[in-house]
């Protein structure tokens, strides 16, 4: 097992970013955003990309912690985490057990619900799963129905069916960005993300947008979404934070955490879904709630990679 040196400062940091998966782009993006923050708060640097160079053939000797800004796939899914456990990297993010549970929507699903924690119903779905089988399974979540990757970020092949004739459609749109699909109740209501970090509770982001998804679109490419801080007082948005802690600990994830939920007209707030490895652009959410909470990227980064640490040498 490879030991990391002991630290000084300035701590010399690996970033890891882009990778294989769909979101590779995002990832890029994030990465990019996490290094020159890092940078700003005057560590030492270095980016690397899975797609580009092995991980187990880096020096990891040379460097204090690894700063995880991979998206999806293997970044996302827990095998990165497991490579640099094995490695005796501390590394910033949820430990390979959550990270694999909070990348499957179906996985989290049944953990939510063995905890009494409320998330839309929802019935596993096959890329092979015909018409006439789908609708049946469907049939008792009742329309509109959304059907969407069990394994994806970014709201990437997500799509509404509001009846029978709609779901083709939308099958094929998930069909793009994996095999296991799921098809989930279509909640209406107040569509909110909650920011934790290490338990903590960063303020609530609402959401506007014109569609009925908060798709891959409206998160980077609508001029019409708006995001805004949502009032911590108003019954709805503590309905929303305490189901976003309360699905945090169920998964037990660590370090950062974007919780996406929706809150119905009877105020009750739906899970949607975990997300362990956010986006870290300039319009992604969570960096936009740390800076509500009064942290700048600089110190956002900062503080993931020395509670990084800290959970290391606990652990250790």
């Amino acid at each position: 097992m490879i030991r990391p040196r002991i630290c000084r400062e300035p701590l010399d940091i690996a970033v890891l970013f882009g990778g294989v998966s769909s979101e590779r782009e995002i990832s890029l993006m994030s990465g990019l955003a996490v290094a020159g923050a890092l940078e700003l708060a005057g560590h030492n640097v270095a980016g690397f990309d899975p797609a580009e160079v092995e991980l187990t053939a880096l020096n990891w000797r040379q460097f204090d912690a690894c700063f995880i800004a991979l998206h999806g796939g293997a970044g996302e899914d827990g095998r990165v985490q497991t490579i640099l456990e094995a490695l005796g990297v501390p590394y910033t993010g949820s430990d390979p057990l959550a990270s694999r549970v909070a990348m499957s929507k179906l996985a989290t699903k049944k953990r939510l619900h063995a905890c009494d924690i409320a998330t839309p119903a929802a019935v596993a779905v096959s890329a092979r799963t015909n018409l006439l089988d789908l609708t049946r399974l469907v049939r008792p979540l009742g329309f509109p129905i959304v059907i969407k990757p069990d394994n994806q970020g970014c709201s990437l092949g997500v799509a509404v069916a509001h009846c029978p004739d709609e779901l083709p459609d939308c099958l094929t749109e998930a069909r793009r960005y994996g095999t296991s699909l799921l098809a989930e109740r279509f909640i209406a209501g107040r569509e909110m993300t909650v920011t934790i970090v290490d338990r903590e509770l960063l303020p609530v982001l609402e959401i506007e947008h014109s569609g009925q998804l908060f798709d891959f679109e409206a998160k980077y490419d609508s001029q019409d979404t708006v995001v805004r801080a949502a009032d911590a007082d108003d019954p709805a948005v503590v309905a929303a934070a305490q189901a976003a802690l309360a699905a945090v600990e169920a998964i037990d994830t660590r370090g950062l955490v974007r919780v996406d939920v929706m809150v119905d007209e009877h105020q009750q707030a739906w899970v949607l879904e975990l997300n362990t490895v956010p986006g870290m652009t300039h319009r992604s959410l969570a960096p936009r709630a740390a800076s509500l909470a009064g942290w700048d990227m600089a110190q956002l980064c900062d503080r993931l990679v020395r509670g990084c640490l800290a959970s290391h040498e606990v652990v250790a």
